[in-house]
């Protein structure tokens, strides 16, 4: 025993012994550089956001160089923007994101009018149960409708009245409950359907603070309840026409709550 504890302090010993601290030393370095490098791409694809675990952006838009990825105050600032130029309007500083980015929420798709801006959904589960206000719209759809009429002006609406709607619309249409409000694009046109994609993704961009539950348009629809936030093609009702499939108009609508 004497012998072995003698030749573990030999050279090779002591070679093993300055070693290990060594390669130690040299992996902690390597992982602080990698996290130094990679640290904001880890922290734009693992957040944690109100309790909850999510992998990737919270948003990404389609340009002609690739996905652009952005946080959703990035989006809300770059559709608010671009929805005010567009009425000639004075826009917010959007220096900080990618012009191509900007151009695509403004221009949509070079080959046809559709969407290019996805933000993942995130349905709030602590909101209260509303009645309708004299408007025919909940407060919290009253809400939206006001915010959105304050950066896109007035529009052509309908889906809601004084005292609510009860026919018009499909089975358990969130028009019923004032909850639902449709924006018209009409004639159905490439320049309709591309404003007409402005305003949907603006409002997806703007989901979370105005508590929408679904988008609909142009045979496209946007769910709250989807934590991917893609939008999905729309599955209308029979007959499939146009109104069904909402390509002359944009639908939104909110959150019903929970009854307290």
């Amino acid at each position: 025993m004497k012998s072995m504890i003698l030749e573990n302090q030999g050279p090779a010993g002591r070679r093993r012994s300055w070693r290990a601290p060594l390669i130690l030393l040299v992996i902690v370095g390597l992982a602080a550089a990698a996290l130094i490098w990679f640290g904001p791409t880890i922290a734009s694809t693992f957040r944690v956001q109100d309790g909850r675990f999510s992998v990737g952006p919270e948003c990404s838009v389609e340009t002609s160089g690739g996905t652009s990825n952005l946080s959703r105050d990035e989006v809300k600032l770059a559709t608010t923007a671009v929805a005010l130029a567009a009425r000639g309007a004075q826009t917010p500083d959007i220096s900080g994101i990618d012009p191509a980015v900007i151009q695509r929420l403004a221009e949509g798709p070079p080959d046809d009018a559709g969407p290019s801006l996805r933000c993942e959904g995130t349905a709030a589960d602590d909101l209260p149960e509303q009645e309708l206000t004299p408007t025919g719209l909940t407060p919290r759809a009253q809400h939206a409708l006001e915010e959105m009429t304050a950066v896109f002006g007035n529009q052509p609406l309908g889906g809601f009245a004084p005292g609510g709607v009860s026919q018009g619309h499909g089975a358990e249409s969130t028009h019923y409950s004032g909850r639902g409000i449709d924006i018209f694009f009409r004639p159905i046109t490439e320049e309709n359907r591309r404003e007409g994609w402005i305003l949907a993704q603006w409002l997806i961009a703007h989901a979370d603070d105005l508590d929408i539950q679904y988008v609909i348009f142009d045979d496209k629809i946007w769910s709250a309840h989807s934590s991917r936030g893609h939008w999905q093609t729309y599955d209308a009702p029979e007959p499939a026409n146009d109104i069904l499939r909402h390509r002359d108009h944009v639908h939104v609508d909110v959150l019903r709550g929970e009854p307290r």
